[in-house]
């Protein structure tokens, strides 16, 4: 009687572990995906201040035939566009690179889990 209660004791601790680890799987699974969505966002941002800036240069180039007083602010909103698109693009890049490995964590708890059962495991064999 005492093995069943043992091993429904057993059973029930690694029914709850394994519950906690998929809560923690699906927590990470939803961060990556929102981190991907911001990855996708800031890259369209950077996509569309790049295509606005190539614009306004193009309108510079036609311009810088005319009068001389437009041509500065011309180029200083250019620049300022494509230096916004080329600083979105870096942090993006920056931001993609040190981001965490999908399930680490639930990774590093699953190990965690596996050498305490191991442990637990060998104390019960040294017992008499």
């Amino acid at each position: 009687m005492a093995i069943v209660q043992h091993a429904a004791r057993v059973a029930a601790t690694l029914a709850a572990i394994i519950r906690t680890r998929l809560k923690l799987a699906a927590v990470e699974m939803e961060e990556e995906s929102l981190r991907y969505l911001t990855y996708l966002g800031l890259a369209m941002l950077a996509l569309l201040l790049l295509f606005v800036g190539l614009v306004l240069l193009v309108f510079l180039v036609i311009v810088i035939f005319w009068d001389t007083h437009r041509i500065g602010a011309i180029a200083i909103s250019s620049t300022v566009f494509i230096v916004a698109a080329i600083a979105t693009l870096v942090g993006v890049r920056a931001s993609f690179r040190n981001k965490p490995k999908l399930l680490s964590f639930t990774m590093d708890e699953l190990s965690k889990d596996l050498d305490a059962l191991q442990h637990l495991a060998q104390r019960e064999s040294e017992q008499p």
